[in-house]
């Protein structure tokens, strides 16, 4: 193993830098850099956030709406087929149970929708607690990065 002098004097530099160098040489933009990367990812995290809650949104209206036509489609079938009769009385208890099934099934599609509000709102109600803190986040690393560079635009 060599040993290599590093004083000041021999022009040694650490990654292209003088370690006896003051602070003043961060002055070129290097300490905003630092926070600007976290601030960055910050605001690409909120975006992300605003994108799910949109399509939360969306998703849980879609399910309404295909639930809804299931709903009319079962309507009408049954308003088209009651008027059907049937002169066989064990005919007509098979086609009375499966008008009721069908009603039942209109119930659970009820069930499902309600369930899906709620769930809807669940998940948008985290993802906007998460939006917040996101957010707070953002403008408190802001705010130290601004103070920052005031600070050091009163050094120079």
């Amino acid at each position: 193993m060599e040993l290599r002098d590093i004083t000041p004097e021999s022009g040694f530099t650490f990654n292209g830098k003088d370690p006896e160098k003051p602070m003043d040489s961060f002055a070129g933009g290097e300490i905003s850099d630092i926070g600007k990367v976290k601030v960055e990812s910050l605001k690409e995290a909120i975006l992300d956030i605003k994108r799910l809650i949109l399509g939360r949104k969306t998703l849980s209206q879609d399910i309404f709406n295909s639930a809804e036509k299931v709903k009319t489609e079962i309507n009408n079938f049954l308003i088209e087929n009651a008027s059907l009769k049937t002169d066989d009385p064990m005919e007509g208890r098979d086609v009375a149970k499966q008008k009721n099934d069908l009603r039942y099934k209109k119930i659970e599609i009820s069930e499902l929708q309600m369930n899906e509000k709620a769930s809807s709102w669940k998940d948008i109600a985290l993802l906007k607690r998460e939006l917040r803190e996101y957010q707070r986040e953002l403008s408190e690393k802001e705010s130290r990065m601004d103070m920052l560079k005031g600070i050091l635009e009163d050094d120079e």
